[in-house]
């Protein structure tokens, strides 16, 4: 793949996490189609260097078939408690296989093996038809995404208090996406992480009065940690098919709640011959820019 000027794939090309993976290619000068399901997505996803636009829905055979056309390499995220995810990614593989895809980056989840939470366990499927599949893999393994601090950050700036629905002492390690997305280009336009899995992390786990403490240090005021309720499920108005996703929240929270989720920083490091990006910058980033993430 290194040195070909193949067009790449790139699924969730307008979401806030996968789409720092279209910036992060065509700074390596990759030829880069967006996966969008909205035409209106298009030209945000053009700005940031994508050259095509395809329009379609990942549970949609034929466009799927028809964005993976002429298509050499495949970025591939499943957005957030996909219904049938497994299933899903299944025949998105099936797909690329069809279309002569020759390498295929997963973005899974760290810990994927953990089977008690839906969102991991359901990544399993995808990395073992990825295996059986002749293609070109690389699977990478984040931890929880800064990003997502992006939204509890102006009640955080509001009320001084940091509030999750899991114990305050649980351990997460933590990763910047921005980090993962580089990780995620190099993957798709040099060789050296062919047939790798690669677990990325930033410095240190942290439990949220760790989190709570860097916050206070970036913004000059205390901020405390304190625990939410976990979130009740919907009532019956609900649709059906949103009900197991809140089940798999809630099954996620009381994991979170008992035991957090860990990993090393060495891979990132390595991989990207630099440090990882500190949560500490990510916090003042959102201070600079007045809760926006930058």
């Amino acid at each position: 793949m290194a040195n070909e000027r193949s067009t790449i794939l790139a699924i969730g090309a307008s979401g806030k996490f996968a789409g720092l993976v279209v910036p992060a290619l065509t700074k390596r000068d990759a030829r880069v189609r967006g996966f969008v399901t909205d035409a209106k997505q298009g030209v945000a996803v053009r700005s940031h260097g994508a050259a095509e636009i395809a329009i379609g829905d990942l549970r949609d055979e034929a466009s799927v078939d028809a964005a993976l056309k002429g298509v050499g390499a495949v970025f591939y995220i499943a957005p957030a408690f996909l219904p049938n995810e497994a299933d899903v990614g299944r025949r998105f593989v099936a797909s690329a296989i069809r279309a002569g895809v020759r390498r295929f980056v997963f973005s899974s989840v760290i810990h994927p093996v953990l089977t008690a939470l839906e969102n991991h366990a359901a990544k399993i499927p995808v990395e073992e038809a990825l295996l059986d599949s002749n293609m070109e893999f690389v699977f990478l393994h984040p931890a929880m995404f800064f990003q997502n601090y992006a939204q509890s950050w102006p009640n955080v700036l509001e009320t001084g208090v940091l509030a999750e629905p899991w114990s305050i002492d649980t351990r997460f390690s933590r990763v910047d996406y921005r980090d993962v997305a580089e990780i995620a280009a190099i993957a798709l336009t040099e060789n050296r992480l062919n047939f790798g899995t690669f677990e990325l992390c930033a410095e240190g786990p942290l439990n949220r009065t760790d989190v709570a403490k860097l916050m206070s240090e970036v913004l000059g005021r205390e901020i405390a940690a304190s625990q939410s309720g976990v979130p009740e499920a919907k009532d019956s108005a609900t649709i059906a098919s949103e009900r197991p996703q809140n089940s798999a929240i809630q099954k996620m929270f009381r994991w979170y709640d008992l035991h957090g989720l860990v990993g090393n920083s060495l891979i990132a490091r390595a991989v990207l011959g630099r440090e990882p990006r500190t949560l500490r910058a990510f916090f003042g980033e959102l201070a600079a820019n007045t809760g926006k993430p930058k």
